[in-house]
């Protein structure tokens, strides 16, 4: 066994194409009442953490994971489109080939306040008062970056 890469990600299912007539892929976790039920949630208060909106949108009946409520609310159709288009056309990559993929990420964190707070709106309501909200203009902060690969993680 490969020690770098669990057995259930290197063995992954082959999917099936799917036509009109058949669907397949993940079965959705919510409804469309659902989703509405997130939508009347996030313009409640538009800077609410992903944290928050999950444990409000349970609350309301709908069970459901952090990853769900990211997807439902961030990413539009055109977005999604992309990420499956991708993922289908690697899923048949080998062990050879991710190990010479380099995944990294950075973070802003502010000293004080909460300057990253996101706002949730829609298209057309960026000027809208209700998305607004006072800032600093040049918060004490510090920047982070860090990486990982199939050879382990780098310096932080």
């Amino acid at each position: 066994t490969n020690r770098l890469f669990p057995e259930c990600c290197i063995k992954a299912p082959q999917w099936e194409v799917c036509g009109k007539e058949k669907k397949c892929g993940k079965k959705r976790c919510t409804t469309r009442r659902g989703d509405r039920t997130l939508r009347k949630i996030v313009e409640k208060d538009r800077f609410q953490t992903l944290g928050d909106l999950r444990k409000q949108w349970t609350e309301s009946g709908v069970e459901t994971s952090r990853a769900t409520v990211h997807r439902r609310v961030l990413l539009n159709q055109k977005q999604r489109q992309k990420r499956l288009t991708w993922a289908t056309e690697n899923q048949h990559w080998t062990v050879a080939q991710w190990s010479k993929v380099l995944f990294s990420d950075e973070s802003k964190f502010c000293m004080f306040g909460n300057q990253g707070a996101r706002v949730w709106r829609k298209t057309g309501e960026k000027e809208m008062p209700k998305c607004l909200k006072s800032s600093v203009k040049y918060p004490q902060s510090v920047m982070v970056w860090g990486a990982m690969s199939a050879a382990g993680v780098g310096p932080l």
